[in-house]
């Protein structure tokens, strides 16, 4: 099971009260209706937001070893990309990923909120974009009965092989969810889209700064130089 967890005895029973949170998610459905998707738009209700981030270059051709795309690729199936100060993952790392249960623990002004969400598919191939081939690797999770909100959230890593470009792309749909909580439904309509925006934004970011490192350390032992940005 991957999670973040602080020392002492408090971490034994954190640990406990998340591991069987995880467990129960088992047994709940998707709290939106995944067949739908093509409803899921502005006019509908939905909020669709769109990210962008680059990420440092690779020469042109397929992802090399140790690049910024098969970085990005771990950082992304561990959820690294994620800032923990605005949410954590717990999962079991034994898992299926393509169809894996993750505990989700957000953090917003002192609070500590627990929702499930589900792996719910893969993306890995090779296509063309505005004629440009372009390698894709990605996934998504949806959301579970009792989360706060009802969508998807699908991330990706893409490789630009004419050119060698490499970004980091985010796509969500979501909309609140029915919370009976009068307090949270309040608190959530008033800073629910804030909070969601900054999670998106410090992912990009993050995304960005590990992969870079990652990649440096990797130019430091040796391997293969990552290309420089024309």
């Amino acid at each position: 099971m991957a999670a973040d967890r602080p020392a002492g005895r408090g971490r034994d029973r954190r640990s406990d009260r998340a591991a069987r949170a995880l467990a129960a998610l088992r047994d709940k459905a998707y709290n939106f209706d995944t067949d739908q998707a093509d409803h899921f738009t502005t006019a509908s209700g939905w909020h669709v937001d769109d990210y962008a981030q680059p990420l440092p270059p690779e020469p042109p051709g397929p992802p090399v070893p140790g690049g910024s795309f098969e970085v990005a690729q771990r950082l992304m199936r561990d959820y690294e990309f994620a800032d923990p100060a605005i949410v954590r993952a717990v999962y079991a790392e034994d898992s299926p990923f393509e169809s894996r249960d993750m505990l989700l623990e957000g953090r917003f002004y002192g609070l500590r909120f627990r929702f499930g969400v589900r792996v719910g598919g893969l993306v890995d191939a090779e296509l063309a974009v505005d004629g440009r081939p372009v390698r894709r690797w990605g996934w998504n999770y949806r959301t579970l009965q009792g989360h706060l909100e009802m969508g998807q959230m699908d991330y990706e890593v893409r490789k630009w092989l004419d050119s060698g470009e490499v970004d980091f792309r985010i796509h969500a749909v979501s909309r609140p969810a029915h919370i009976p909580n009068p307090v949270i439904r309040l608190g959530f309509r008033v800073f629910g889209r804030r909070v969601q925006r900054r999670f998106a934004r410090h992912a990009c970011q993050r995304m960005a700064r590990l992969t870079a490192a990652e990649v440096r350390v990797g130019e430091a032992a040796g391997d293969p130089p990552a290309a420089t940005s024309p």
